[in-house]
């Protein structure tokens, strides 16, 4: 049997997910997580095919988790969702293991075909993340400063630029206050900026963070 994680700290979304697939899968077995920590939990359990992943979830990075989660159980499928563009985070996201993104804003359908996609043992690629993963591999980035960034240095600039305080930015990627420290200040030298504030305009500006 078809076994599923609906992983969204949005209710509805989570509700709505749920009804998409089981009209189309109905054989499927579906759970549901609300943040990051239940999420890694039910999915380290290895009982899962695949993971529909928001990649902003509260509790613990969703880049870690992806990461996380394929240590724990290589087998398991990891399908992206988010409201960001794709070009912001599609690339980082099948680094580290991900067998697909999908956009929030997409056709509905395509969440379907991308499950059977990757149950049976494929990549699923919009058009967009095709392109971007024949950019990575050419060496080309995004020709934006955050570009040059780390996948680590990254997380820590998005959760800065949510107004997230570097303690509880510790406590998410379980990193000393003093690492998170040290990570903020090689952010601000790459992307040229003084503070917060800048970093936060700019990830508005990029649409790097504000999932609804």
């Amino acid at each position: 049997m078809l076994s599923i994680l609906l992983a969204d700290d949005h209710f509805l979304i989570r509700k709505g997910l749920r009804q998409l697939l089981e009209e189309s899968l109905p054989a499927a077995r579906l759970d549901e997580a609300a943040d990051g920590p239940s999420t890694l939990e039910l999915a380290c359990t290895g009982r899962y095919d695949v993971v529909v992943l928001d990649i902003s979830m509260p509790g613990k990075d969703g880049l870690d988790l992806i990461k996380d989660i394929k240590d724990a159980s290589p087998d398991t499928h990891i399908l992206v969702l988010s409201i960001q563009p794709e070009e912001q985070y599609a690339l980082r996201a099948f680094r580290l293991g991900a067998s697909g993104c999908l956009n929030k804003a997409g056709d509905p359908g395509e969440l379907v075909e991308a499950v059977r996609t990757v149950v049976a043992g494929r990549r699923w690629l919009s058009e967009k993340a095709q392109e971007l993963l024949l950019d990575g591999m050419s060496g080309q980035g995004t020709g934006l400063p955050h570009g040059s960034l780390s996948d680590r240095e990254y997380q820590v600039f998005r959760l800065l630029a949510s107004g997230k305080p570097i303690g509880e930015i510790a406590e998410i990627l379980a990193l000393s206050v003093k690492t998170v420290s040290t990570y903020r200040a090689r952010v601000l030298v790459k992307l040229g900026m003084e503070n917060n504030a800048q970093l936060t305009h700019y990830a508005f500006k990029h649409g790097l963070v504000g999932d609804p």
